[in-house]
Order: structure tokens, then sequence, then C-alpha cells
């Protein structure tokens, strides 16, 4: 018996934060839509990703403020007990509501409109799930996401190894976890877990860390950072091995003596991939580099000559949700208008890591600049700053960027307290053109960190005379 035939307009492969924006946007256009989930509903951001993170930093975070009440002259009985179990219980129950939410909006679309199966390309506009049903689609949405880059050296491992999907599925802490890589994800577990009583070595290969750019922020977040993290940089891992329930790993710095210790958990970190090896694009005509990826225009992502689109995390770019969703809707749009595809504004870039204290970037920070000699550096140092001091949180280092020609506002790195909530008015100064002139027009209330902010841009416009 021959397997049913599916035909849609615009098929969608992913029903995360892109692909949901993206096949609304085909609704709109009056378009037949068909969203293909191959694996569990619920967007990697709800699911394993920005919302389960934050609970967790939120539990650490009640524990880092009662050990640092007794600088206010509160006294506490005792040092706080975590419990671990009743820590990852919250964590998995508010994570599972999280994910409802989206799963309640996926369940009450039409059921023409979903197909729950993975799927893998026959040739152009023609796809096929694993009981031979056959998509047949005049445009395609690759909103797939990414996986976690699980390297060679660590499988001896086993389930000792994992990535931080897994995290949020424990049902108690831990004791000890070596967390490699000191990224954003490296980073905020690290602190997390490190905060809630766990054992925490983090080991990163370079100098890098949380991608700050800018040599004088980051040395301050590392300075801030890297004794709770126990960071080891210039890392080089030599050894991996299991004995019973632990893993045992060996490193050296710069060619040094190894050191080797004892961990109940491996936290791989370092990085992520495009999840598009199972749908065997070398079957159609979409022009692939080097890595098997599809070449596409950043702009419109439209794949070069070709009815699909690429969006979200699988574009390869940050994996940021607000993002995403605007790469869905773009995709939307485009799939939609098909041949006669454009390029939409975009919002400013901005990244905000939620370690204590927080880090952020605005604009791209310091690697988006070009030539230095024309670009003043205004700054403010926390350590300093007045309603920093008076919630005892008065540690970091603001860094925003001026051209000097026309004292246009160009970006920000930053490590300190609130960075999220600054980092939103910088991003929103950045993308309505402001000058740091304009921006010192505005009210800022006292005392707030806000006035940090101005200091620093004050310090921006004396450097332009």
């Amino acid at each position: 018996m021959t397997a049913p035939l599916i035909d849609c307009d615009v098929a969608i492969v992913g029903a995360g934060s892109a692909g949901l924006p993206a096949y609304r946007e085909i609704l709109k256009a009056g378009l037949k839509p068909l969203l293909i989930e191959g694996g569990p509903h619920g967007t990697m951001c709800a699911r394993v990703g920005c919302m389960p993170s934050k609970l967790l930093i939120a539990a650490a975070q009640s524990v880092a403020d009662m050990r640092h009440a007794d600088g206010f002259g509160i006294r506490l009985a005792g040092p706080p007990r975590v419990d671990g179990a009743a820590v990852m219980e919250r964590v998995r129950r508010e994570r599972d509501r999280f994910v409802g939410f989206v799963v309640d909006d996926v369940q009450a679309m039409p059921p023409e409109h979903r197909l729950d199966a993975p799927v893998e390309f026959l040739r152009d506009g023609v796809l096929r799930t694993a009981d031979g049903r056959e998509v047949h689609a005049r445009r395609v949405i690759l909103a797939t996401g990414t996986r976690p880059n699980v390297p060679d050296l660590y499988r001896p491992l086993g389930a000792l190894a994992i990535v931080n999907d897994d995290v949020f599925d424990w049902h108690d802490l831990p004791r000890s976890v070596l967390v490699v890589g000191s990224g954003v994800i490296g980073v905020e577990l690290g602190l997390a877990l490190a905060r809630l009583g766990v054992r925490v070595r983090v080991l990163n290969r370079s100098d890098s860390f949380a991608h700050l750019a800018d040599p004088q922020v980051r040395a301050a977040a590392v300075d801030l950072l890297a004794p709770e993290l126990s960071l080891v940089r210039r890392a080089q891992i030599e050894t991996v091995r299991r004995e019973g329930d632990q893993a045992v790993v060996g490193w050296s710095v710069d060619g040094g003596p190894v050191t080797v210790e004892r961990f109940d958990r491996v936290l791989l970190t370092a990085g992520r991939s495009p999840a598009l090896e199972s749908l065997r694009l070398e079957r159609t005509t979409m022009p692939l580099d080097e890595r098997g990826r599809p070449r596409f225009d950043p702009a419109t992502l439209q794949v070069q000559g070709q009815p699909v689109f690429l969006a979200g995390d699988v574009t390869g770019r940050h994996a940021i949700q607000h993002e995403a969703s605007d790469d869905g809707r773009l995709a939307g749009r485009n799939a939609a208008a098909w041949p006669d595809v454009r390029a939409l504004p975009r919002r400013a870039p901005m990244a905000v890591v939620f370690s204590d204290p927080q880090i952020m970037q605005v604009g791209g920070g310091y690697a988006a600049l070009d030539g230095l000699d024309e670009i003043a550096v205004g700054e403010v140092d926390w350590t300093r700053q007045g309603r920093s001091r008076v919630m005892q949180r008065n540690q970091g280092l603001l860094h925003v960027y001026m051209r000097k020609s026309d004292r246009r506002f160009l970006g920000a790195e930053m490590v300190g307290p609130d960075a999220e909530h600054v980092a939103h008015l910088l991003a929103w100064a950045l993308q309505m053109e402001m000058t740091v002139p304009d921006m010192l027009a505005l009210p800022f209330y006292h005392p707030t960190i806000e006035e940090g902010i101005r200091t620093a841009l004050r310090d921006a416009a004396r450097q332009a005379g």
C-alpha cells in the first residue's frame, strides 16, 4: 500500500523559536503550511536553554544573597543549606510549565498543519518520513536548531559526559562537575553550580572568557568570576578515562606538568553545530559549503538560487531567542513572497551573560570596531559608583565606544551590576542611531545604576574635545 502524500505550500522543518513565527507568517499570507517536528515540542529555549538555566541561576543567586547578608548587618543562624533534590525539582517543574505553554499552542494548530516525525530530503522540494510518507512542498524553511558538540575524546566517559541539555533533568546535584569551555553556557552554569555547593572546575583552551573582546573588560570579568569557577585558561586536555562512577581528567597549561582530578560529571559546553546532518541535503541541488551546510544570504535567509530558507540557530549565528524569532518571521515572509524576497531591518546586536556580576555586549562590542584611533572609549569603574555601593554590588567595568568624528555611539561591553538592563538601554540607543550628546540629553535619575552609563558617556565625550 502506498503511503499517503502530503502536499503543502511551505514545509517548515523545526517547531522552535524560529519555526513557530515562520508558521504564523505563512498563515497570514493565506498559504498552506506544514510544521514538521521530529523531536519533543517546546523550543530549545523553554526546554533546555534560556528558561531552565535561569531557574538554576535564580536558586544560586538566593544562596549568594544570603551569604552576603552579613555585610548589611543581617546575621543568619548559620550558612544556608542547599537541598539539591528540592532545587532540581523546582527547576524541572517550572521548566515543564514553560514548555507546556508552547506545547499547548502547537496542539491547538489544525492537525493538517502538523507532522510529528523526523524527515529527510529525497530531492528538491520532497521530504520523506521513516515510514515512507512523502511531503511535497513548493518552498521549505529549515529551522532545525543546533546540537551540542561532543568530541570523541570524551566518549569513553559514557553517561558521565553531559551537555547542558542534560543538566535540567537531574534529580539531585552532583558533588563535582568539570566544565569544559568558558563561553556563555560554561560561565552561567559553572557559577550557578558552584554557588549551590557543587565543586566546580572550568577549563578553557584559550584566554577567551564569555565572548568578551575588550581586553580590559575581559580582564575585569576574569578577576571577578575566575575564583568561584576555579578557572584554568590555556588548558590542554591530556587524558580522559572513566573509573567506576567517576571521570578522571588530566590537563596541562602551556606545556607544563599534568594535573589530574576526579569528577562526578563532565559538562561539555564548547560549542554547538547546526542540526542538518540527518536531512540528507546532498540529495538536493542546494549549494553546500565545505561543512555540508547550505550557502545562504544572511540578509534574506534564502539559500542561493533555491526556494529554501534558513531561520534561527541553524544559521550558525548567535543562539539568541529574539533573533531566532526575527529570523522565523523574515524567513516566513520571504518564503510566502518567493521569488520576491527582501531584506528587513534587523535589531541592534545585544548579548547578555547571566552571571553575577552580569556580562553584556552591545553592537558587537569591541570586536566590531574599526580604526581604534578614531574611537573614544568611555569608562565607568563600578567600584566607585554610588548606587552600586549602596547595594554592595560595586564591582566591574563598563566601556562605551564612540566614533570621534560624529560622536555616534557604536556599542559597549560590560561586567557589573544589572548589566542586562544597561544592555537594553544602550542597544535601544544604538538602534536609534543616537550620538553620545543625544544620549546625555536624556534624564538620569539619582541614585541609580543608570548614572554609571552617564559617567561613561561623559568620559567618551570629553575625549572628542
